[in-house]
């Protein structure tokens, strides 16, 4: 393996660790060699992935006492926290005027307060020798879809707080970053993309023609988190087929 995109023995936490996302860019993760902490708020849920040193461990990213204990738990079995991946998150879609405050809080929480939460967390955590810091953010982050406002507010926020993070931390060697896909199927997306007006609607703004997947994700991933990645920060990569081009 190109010792640029090396992973071998790096110590990486993986949020939502049992979501559609999460689970499939963990067992990427791990088959390049990472040592893995998998956390999700509902951990009974989570797959180790066969063959790699990995540890399961529950965490909300909403409460910074969870994700504190979380990242205890990662140095101590792994002695360091070399990155983190946040793949946590939530799709709220409903029209502005009927969505309920406690639903856009909701979104906010999870999409915005947590990757603060779990960014700092960790930052405190990370050794002299810095780290990355990776978030699943959304082409919501960019572009204007009706019926967004909670979900594209919150990953919005996202994009801007990666940049402010990135310029904080730029002299302690910490990246951070975050990756823009465009809508993929998962358990979160899936009630949504059943709807074949939904589903086509979607598409027909995507000029490669398809959904995104997990594995769209894996290179961008593996670059931020490896060396090939050390002078990448505060940054918003679109891995979205065109779609933030229309």
């Amino acid at each position: 393996m190109d010792p640029l995109f090396a992973l071998q023995d790096k110590s990486i936490l993986v949020a939502g660790a049992a979501g559609g996302i999460g689970s499939v860019l963990a067992a990427r993760l791990a088959s390049r060699g990472a040592r893995l902490l998998l956390t999700d708020i509902d951990p009974d849920r989570v797959s180790k992935p066969d063959g790699a040193e990995s540890i399961v461990a529950p965490m909300d990213v909403t409460d910074e006492g969870s994700i504190a204990h979380a990242v205890d738990t990662a140095l101590q079995h792994y002695g360091k926290l070399d990155g983190i991946l946040n793949a946590a998150g939530i799709l709220t879609i409903g029209s502005a005027l009927d969505l309920t405050e406690d639903a856009f809080q909701a979104t906010l929480d999870i999409n915005l307060k947590g990757p603060f939460l779990l960014s700092r967390v960790a930052a405190r955590a990370m050794s002299a020798d810095g780290g990355a810091i990776v978030h699943i953010a959304s082409i919501s982050s960019k572009m204007s879809n009706a019926n967004y406002a909670a979900y594209a507010s919150s990953k919005a926020g996202l994009a801007q707080l990666v940049r402010v993070l990135g310029r904080e931390w730029a002299d302690r060697g910490i990246t951070v970053n975050a990756i823009g896909p465009a809508i993929i199927e998962t358990g979160m997306t899936s009630n949504h993309l059943d709807d074949p007006d939904f589903q086509q609607r979607y598409l027909d703004q995507i000029p490669m023609g398809r959904l995104s997947t997990p594995d769209d994700l894996i290179g961008t991933v593996v670059l931020l988190l490896s060396a090939a990645g050390q002078f990448i920060t505060g940054q918003t990569l679109y891995v979205d087929g065109g779609r933030t081009l229309v």
